[in-house]
């Protein structure tokens, strides 16, 4: 872990290479709750260029890349705190219900007592300035948990029997208390804790990634490993029934996979960008070649429709720039005439 960790440093490509993962993870992650997420869709639903109407399935993924993402924005210890887990599972701006629109009888203009104490002050700043001061006040009352989340929870989506609350201060408190483990068995046991548990189960993804939240707070790693597709890649398959030392190994084949991918796909890139950094080193200072070069660098694939919106030039601009690269562009994906993609495979 920490020689790939270094060899990804040096090559200058940890940025792309973990938007890559993020998405692949997404899509791997899907996969072992028994979905199929198109790869190409979430690159274009990442980017808000759908072509479609986004499926179920595909608003799961963009929140798997959404988690990731908030997951190495902010330092390490972060994530693994009751504050980090709330916003990797999208709830972390807690607010008040939302206020129903009903009919109100208008207030008389006579009567002051309607009207806030300052809106018939001469001085409009005064208004203004009492506007914000309630505003900083509501806020700070949701920031320090004064405002209690409804009490009433859907029993068709949420399981009455299973308080997810409880679930979550009890991993919490055992990560807390593992602290002082090696960073691999941490991890290994933080994530079985997780599945015994039960939690999130409609988050698929979220154990993992807290597992891998645990190894970069440790030290060993600046990125979030691929753990969904080395586990897919795995052959270990818990079922409760399993010991200490059968899980640790279990979750160190697991971490052996991953590297492995991410070795390969560290490689490919490597390679990619030196092809095409030989076409790049004759171009124009002004010329937007690079950057359609990074764009490869840092996504599955590429559509010309992408490339132009991202690069803010014209679809004629971007198909100029692929035959420019010549036979060093990344491979075709699609092979058809209407919808053309191409990426590093």
């Amino acid at each position: 872990m920490v020689r790939f960790d270094a060899c990804l440093e040096a090559s200058g490509l940890s940025a792309g290479w973990q938007s890559r993962c993020d998405m692949t993870e997404a899509v791997r992650a899907l996969m072992l709750d028994g979905y199929l997420v198109d790869v190409g869709d979430l690159v274009l639903h990442d980017a808000g260029m759908d072509v479609r109407s986004p499926t179920h399935e595909l608003t799961r993924a963009a929140a798997a890349i959404r988690a990731r993402r908030t997951a190495m924005a902010r330092k390490a210890p972060w994530p693994v705190s009751f504050d980090g887990l709330a916003a990797l599972r999208g709830v972390g701006g807690i607010g008040t219900k939302a206020p129903t629109t009903s009919k109100r009888r208008r207030p008389d203009p006579d009567d002051e007592e309607a009207y806030p104490a300052v809106a018939n002050d001469a001085d409009l700043w005064k208004a203004h300035f009492a506007e914000i001061d309630a505003v900083l006040d509501r806020t700070t009352r949701v920031l320090a948990g004064e405002t209690p989340l409804p009490k009433s929870r859907s029993h068709l989506v949420y399981d009455p029997d299973q308080d997810e609350a409880e679930a979550e201060d009890l991993w919490l408190g055992f990560v807390k208390r593992t602290n002082h483990w090696p960073a691999i068995a941490a991890a290994s046991a933080a994530w079985n804790v997780w599945l015994d548990l039960n939690l999130y189960t409609r988050l698929p993804w979220l154990g993992l990634t807290m597992a891998a939240s645990i190894l970069r707070a440790r030290g060993i790693t600046n990125h979030l490993l691929p753990l969904a597709a080395g586990f897919k890649q795995s052959k270990f398959r818990p079922q409760g029934r399993e010991g200490a030392k059968e899980k640790l190994d279990g979750f160190c084949s697991v971490i052996e996979e991953a590297l492995e991918i991410a070795n390969k796909d560290l490689e490919r890139l490597i390679l990619a960008r030196d092809l095409m950094g030989r076409v790049t080193a004759k171009t124009r200072s002004n010329s937007k070649l690079p950057e359609l070069v990074d764009l490869f660098l840092s996504r599955p694939l590429v559509t010309v429709p992408l490339g132009a919106k991202l690069l803010k030039v014209t679809p004629k601009a971007v198909d100029l720039m692929l035959a420019q690269l010549g036979g060093a562009l990344p491979r075709e994906l699609t092979g058809r005439t209407r919808y053309r993609a191409w990426g590093i495979v």
